[in-house]
């Protein structure tokens, strides 16, 4: 379908009531004069939290044949990777650099922008160049793309899936009848309203729909009491790139990490910054990294500790901090890096990126030795490289940075999105059940598109089969996975 035709007929069925068994339009049905919530009815699947996991579990449940609603409370689908400006994709390799081994949607969601000029193809990126940020350890093959590019191919395919997005839409409380999930509480632009669901996926990143269903989660690392320091991300333009390229690589065999310390590119840079007593950003070097166009980069340099993202008041903190340390940066760049004298800020993200928060208690706790190990369990529904990284746990400009030392690849269970105590529940994305290092390494987006694609396929498969997700066997996820061009090992 045409997204010209889609915009008439769909704008016709959310005004028909057809979006979810309405009647009347979204907005009258909406608008209560006895101030209590209204109903818009039911779905099959309900996906909260359109980012990478979220928006890659509607488009596969409603490609299963399920309906699907995604309510996402900005205004586009993407999540970290467009509100958070987070690029390139990391790796989605293994480990020998051969096998593309994260497929299915986030494949055909890449070559969707590739075919638009919007991102090169992760086959034609490798580790320790400009695309890397100079970085080799883990870093082959990532995807640089461009944020606008991506939303317009993710609401294209949503449109073509069938999938109803409702923007501008808050989570507020889940819908219980005993310990089934029945749907959401909202709040949009209209008011207080809930949706029902047979199945329900918690894909807002920081587990907020399974905790208000009762799902026990942990916070961070509880060993610790510590939590990964966020960061907001910008990106820059207007910068001479070959001059900022011969300045770092003049300078790469001075690369080193010293007590969990990386002085990569432009660390020179930052010792001449900190001297003069212009630098007090919890870094010794800037992770940049080189854009689809020569003059564009990624930024990933701000770095904001103790962020609790369930707090209102620590992420209005936090967000503010993020904007200061980025003018800081643009100073910085201006004055000490060659090629940046003229760089402009493109964009800075509109949300803060956070690393960690919560962990939901599932039926399997993901741990860094099943990855470090390569471990790959039976019900897996995906095989990913991607390394444990630990940023902040050893000292504010700590990283720590593990690759998977056994095998090519390691699995995700579908029993670490099986939330315990609560059924008709899926989660997907960094608030899986996993441990606070193993999230380090499957929280980066391609291994959170892949979970969402498994999630949205179990969800499909529960919510038409009359049953709840829990009870789907994995092998009808696997081989539906298979079916749409995952790897599996």
């Amino acid at each position: 379908m045409k997204r010209r035709d889609f915009l008439k007929t769909g704008g016709a069925a959310i005004a028909g009531g057809a979006l979810i068994g309405v009647s009347g339009s979204l907005a009258t049905s909406c608008l209560s004069p006895t101030g209590r919530d209204r109903d818009l009815g039911s779905t099959d699947v309900l996906v909260v939290g359109g980012g990478p996991a979220g928006v890659c579990a509607a488009i596969a449940a409603a490609r299963s044949g399920a309906r699907t609603v995604i309510a996402e409370q900005g205004n586009c689908l993407g999540g970290m990777a467009t509100r958070g400006l987070v690029a390139p994709f990391m790796t989605c390799y293994d480990t020998t650099g051969e096998i593309m081994v994260i497929r299915g949607l986030f494949e055909e969601i890449v070559d969707r922008m590739v075919a638009l000029g919007g991102a090169i193809h992760p086959s034609q990126v490798r580790a320790g160049t400009p695309f890397s940020a100079w970085i080799t350890k883990g870093h082959d093959h990532l995807t640089p793309f461009d944020a606008e590019t991506l939303k317009y191919v993710l609401d294209c395919m949503c449109d073509e899936a069938g999938v109803k997005v409702m923007y501008h839409t808050t989570l507020v409380d889940a819908l219980m009848n005993g310990d089934r999930i029945t749907g959401i509480r909202v709040l949009n632009r209209e008011g207080l309203c809930t949706i029902g669901a047979k199945a329900v996926i918690d894909a807002t990143g920081d587990g907020d729909l399974a905790f208000r269903a009762g799902v026990p989660c942990t916070f961070g690392n509880p060993e610790i009491g510590k939590v990964q320091p966020s960061t907001l991300f910008f990106h820059i333009n207007n910068v001479d790139t070959p001059r900022l390229t011969k300045d770092v690589e003049a300078h790469l065999h001075e690369f080193r990490k010293v007590n969990g310390v990386s002085y990569r590119a432009l660390h020179w840079r930052v010792e001449e910054a900190e001297a003069a007593g212009e630098w007090d950003i919890a870094r010794k070097s800037v992770n940049i990294y080189r854009g689809v166009r020569e003059d564009e980069w990624a930024v990933n340099c701000t770095r904001i500790a103790g962020v609790d993202a369930t707090s209102t008041e620590s992420l209005s903190a936090a967000e503010k901090e993020g904007r200061r340390q980025v003018q800081e940066l643009m100073i910085f760049f201006h004055k000490y890096v060659p090629g940046c004298e003229k760089a402009t800020i493109k964009s800075s993200a509109s949300t803060l990126g956070i690393r960690e928060s919560r962990h939901v208690q599932g039926e399997y706790l993901l741990t860094a030795d099943d990855l470090l190990q390569g471990v790959v369990q039976e019900d897996s529904i995906l095989c990913a490289s991607n390394s444990v990284d630990v940023h902040g746990r050893n000292g504010a400009n700590t990283t720590e940075y593990k690759t998977v030392e056994n095998g090519q690849w390691y699995g995700l269970p579908l029993r670490s999105l099986i939330p315990v105590r609560v059924e008709g529940l899926i989660v997907a994305g960094r608030a899986i059940s996993a441990s606070s290092d193993a999230a380090g390494a499957v929280r980066v987006m391609p291994p959170c598109m892949a979970m969402g694609h498994a999630a949205g396929i179990t969800a499909a498969i529960a919510a038409l089969g009359g049953t709840v997700p829990r009870k789907v066997d994995a092998k009808d996820v696997r081989t539906a996975l298979l079916g749409q061009g995952a790897f599996l090992g």
